[in-house]
């Protein structure tokens, strides 16, 4: 199977690959997440740069020609050295990774009246300024405010965000990130698990401004990337077939935590990513 790999450290990018795969049923998937050692948004730039690279070799390892990054914490930390480094020395010119960062700051200042956004996301997604180096690139005009939310991650991923004091903390950081500007009309959720909760963060901010996920903006801008690189569009396998690993030596806890982010998984297989193990 040569099919486009999909890393998260959890959960989150399943909200991605389902977006993949309704813009390209056609295509092969492998998804993989890392869940024995989520969530990233709190380690350091060295662990995430270590696990991440560890991941993409692994699903090159699979047979897939193309790794996209469905996490903002690793493609806010790790990518930039993957592509420029980790790939030459090690991989050659056939594979290629992809992040979330560059399609969504690509045109996130499309969507502003005020040019004044807000980005909620992981600590490390924040602390790393990455949005607001590549939103600087493309809209020069538009003022970032970000707010890092540390236990919006936990919360997902042990789905207990429904409980009366997370829903106190997502109000706590919604309204923090509104308070550093009155103007914005945007808000960047810059966590591909966050989407689980936009009916909660609906509640809570005035309806007038545009909260944007990113699933549908990735899937967009990978279709556009194969069709400027045939060659890596001929490379990938065509079955309509996705298949699951994860980290987690859970199997049956892995299956029931991913149905909040995605439709029933049947098979679910374990990885600890040794390069030798299928």
């Amino acid at each position: 199977m040569q099919g486009i790999g999909v890393f998260d450290s959890g959960f989150g990018g399943l909200t991605i690959l389902e977006s993949l795969q309704e813009s390209m049923p056609e295509h092969d998937f492998m998804y993989l997440g890392d869940n024995a050692r989520t969530p990233y948004g709190d380690k350091s730039f060295e662990q995430v740069n270590q696990y991440t690279k560890e991941a993409i070799d692994w699903l090159f390892e699979q047979g897939c020609p193309l790794v996209i990054l469905a996490c903002n914490t690793a493609s806010a930390l790790a990518l930039r050295n993957i592509q420029q480094i980790h790939l030459k020395l090690n991989h050659g010119a056939k594979k290629r990774v992809l992040g979330v960062v560059r399609p969504t700051t690509e045109i996130i200042g499309n969507y502003s009246k005020t040019n004044k956004i807000g980005l909620l996301g992981t600590p490390a997604t924040v602390e790393s300024n990455s949005y607001g180096i590549e939103v600087k690139k493309f809209f020069p005009q538009v003022s970032l405010y970000q707010e890092a939310c540390p236990f919006w991650v936990p919360m997902i991923e042990e789905h207990t965000y429904e409980d009366a004091s997370s829903k106190i903390q997502i109000q706590k950081n919604c309204e923090a990130l509104l308070k550093k500007n009155k103007d914005i009309d945007t808000i960047l959720l810059a966590c591909t698990h966050y989407p689980i909760l936009l009916p909660i963060i609906e509640k809570i901010v005035p309806k007038e401004i545009r909260i944007v996920t990113q699933g549908d903006i990735v899937a967009k801008s990978l279709l556009e990337y194969l069709h400027r690189h045939p060659e890596m569009e001929n490379l990938i396998s065509k079955n309509k077939n996705t298949v699951f690993y994860t980290t987690e030596t859970d199997i049956e806890k892995f299956k029931e935590k991913s149905t909040h982010f995605y439709k029933a998984i049947s098979t679910v297989r374990h990885t600890n990513l040794d390069l030798n193990d299928t």
